[in-house]
């Protein structure tokens, strides 16, 4: 009996040790991740109604969280937010990675980790349709009342042209209507984003002022310290870049903003 007891506790040690190792995804599986974005950056992530007439916030960005959901067996929740307040709420644990068009700022990395870069874009200069011809060099730009998305690399290109007066605000839409309004002479937005916003507003353009391209791509926002999470996200990032994915996922969200 003394025997069978020995072989019984042996067989649970096992068992036990061999559910840990099937359950190793940085213990989310069956959990939830909870990913932070400013849902207002199409075609990264925007609101749309779906077929059944509900609010849904897509994008090529929403696809990347599912993805990384998908490989740590979890479900995926999109907590929309200001763009300015996404450090603070991963710095909190309220969410768990950040994914909205993050440059890999370095004062950043005091607050949060950051994954390796998934993607990169040019910057965009838009305008009035009718004043389109003005604004012709980023020289042009001097002086002039600026919008721009605040905490951005948009805000940090502004910043350095001469006697700029910025209009800082959360949402691109709010910006698209200050410049549509005549309260700010242009704006400076992400290449995609500012082509979305052409394409779905009457009465601005692109202009040929183009910003030097100082975009570092953007990253995921990792909680400070949560080294197996950097990693899980890391390794989806390069299955996702590897396979064309990412690509796949730009043209088909640009398409979607197209629509929108």
């Amino acid at each position: 009996m003394k025997k069978w007891g020995i072989l019984f506790v042996a067989l649970l040690m096992v068992t036990s040790v061999l559910a840990a190792c099937g359950n190793d995804k940085s213990n989310t599986a069956g959990k939830k991740i909870i990913v932070g974005m400013s849902a207002d950056f199409p075609p990264y992530e925007f609101h749309i109604k779906n077929e059944k007439g509900e609010d849904e916030v897509v994008g090529f960005d929403v696809e990347i969280a599912k993805e990384i959901a998908k490989d740590l067996n979890a479900e995926v929740e999109i907590k929309d937010m200001k763009f300015e307040s996404l450090l603070n709420e991963l710095e909190s644990g309220r969410v768990d990675l950040v994914i909205s068009g993050l440059s890999p700022k370095p004062e950043r990395l005091k607050q949060i980790d950051m994954s390796k870069i998934y993607y990169k874009a040019e910057q965009s200069v838009v305008s009035r349709t009718a004043d389109k011809d003005k604004y012709t060099t980023m020289e042009s730009l001097e002086g002039l009342k600026i919008g721009v998305q605040k905490s951005s690399i948009q805000e940090d290109i502004a910043k350095e042209i001469p006697n700029a007066k910025l209009t800082s605000l959360s949402k691109i839409s709010d910006i698209v209507l200050q410049l549509t309004s005549g309260r700010v002479d242009v704006a400076v937005l992400e290449g995609p984003v500012a082509e979305s916003f052409v394409k779905q507003v009457d009465g601005i353009t692109i202009t040929d002022a183009k910003p030097a391209n100082e975009d570092e791509g953007y990253v995921v926002g990792v909680k400070k310290g949560n080294k197996e999470m950097l990693d899980q996200v890391n390794t989806t990032l390069d299955r996702l870049i590897a396979d064309g994915s990412i690509d796949k996922f730009v043209a088909e969200a640009s398409a979607l903003a197209e629509k929108k």
